[in-house]
This record gives C-alpha cells, sequence and structure tokens, in this order.
C-alpha cells in the first residue's frame, strides 16, 4: 500500500506548520504562515497547497487569515492534530484492500480470502497515524513506534 502524493504533501505541510510554530516563527501563536512559506521551505507547488489548504480548513485543521500579512495557523496545537486527520481531510482513504462497502467485492461479488488481511492492515495503519500527532512528528517521536502484535492467548511464540 501507498499513501498518495495528496496524502503526503498534506502531512508535510501540516508538519512543517507544528515546526514553525514551536519555533515561534508563524502559526498559531505568532503571524500566520503564507502557502509561498510552506511551499518553499518543503519544495511543493503553491498551487497544489491552495487545493490542500482548503479541504484542511473545510476539516477544522487550520484557520485561515485574510488580507495582508494573511495566511494559515493550526486551528489546535499540533500535539491534539493526529496524523490520520491530516490524511483524512486530504481526502485519501486509508484503505488496503480493494474492496469497498457495498460494492461488488474482491472476486466478482465475492470476497477475496486476502481480503480480511488487507482489512487489518488498514486498520494497523489508522490506528498508527491515528496515534501519532504532528507534534510527535515535529518532536522526533516517531521511530521505534511500531510494536509487534502481542501474542494471541495461547499461541506458541514464533520460531527465531
Amino acid at each position: 500500500m501507498r499513501l498518495s502524493t495528496r496524502g503526503r504533501y498534506a502531512v508535510m505541510a501540516m508538519v512543517e506548520m507544528a515546526a514553525r510554530e514551536g519555533r515561534n516563527e508563524a502559526c498559531q501563536q505568532g503571524r500566520p504562515v503564507t502557502l509561498n512559506e510552506i511551499a518553499a521551505a518543503q519544495h511543493l507547488s503553491v498551487a497544489y497547497l491552495e487545493q490542500l489548504f482548503g479541504r484542511l480548513r473545510r476539516a477544522g485543521l487550520v484557520a485561515s487569515a485574510r488580507g495582508p500579512g494573511g495566511g494559515y495557523r493550526l486551528a489546535r496545537p499540533a500535539a491534539e492534530i493526529p496524523i490520520a486527520a491530516v490524511v483524512e481531510a486530504a481526502d485519501e482513504p486509508i484503505i488496503a484492500t480493494r474492496c469497498e462497502d457495498g460494492g461488488p467485492g474482491c472476486l466478482a461479488g465475492d470476497r477475496c480470502l486476502t481480503h480480511d488481511l488487507w482489512a487489518e492492515l488498514g486498520d494497523q495503519i489508522r490506528l498508527f497515524l491515528g496515534g501519532m500527532t504532528l507534534a510527535d512528528v515535529v518532536e522526533r517521536r516517531v521511530t521505534g513506534r511500531a510494536r509487534p502484535p502481542a501474542p494471541a492467548e495461547g499461541a506458541r511464540p514464533a520460531a527465531e
């Protein structure tokens, strides 16, 4: 499974805003940050960011300020914005299976044998990104957060 450009760019832009807030350069406490500043810092397209920030604003993750000195601020503290919320606001579904609820299914209307595997992977990704905030990324608290699942009750340990 691969996260699309839209989801990755939204996270990159929001992390940039959170980092600027942490350095008191802009955002929540200071002046708003412009899309030009984010684009320059992250090597992203301003036109693409304009599309993304409309979605992020409608999702309540950023607030906009118009006029001279205008731009965007985080709508909440970085520690209260999960990465999953950013990805979902970018209209990026976090799914790993090709089946959709009410859709035709994997194989001509039937679930394939691997459906539950991919559905569970999507759930794990959602849980991981839901437990990670913008502040976690800015403060470099990401590495080492992925954990193997706890052994099932009565299961034998895996051979090493």
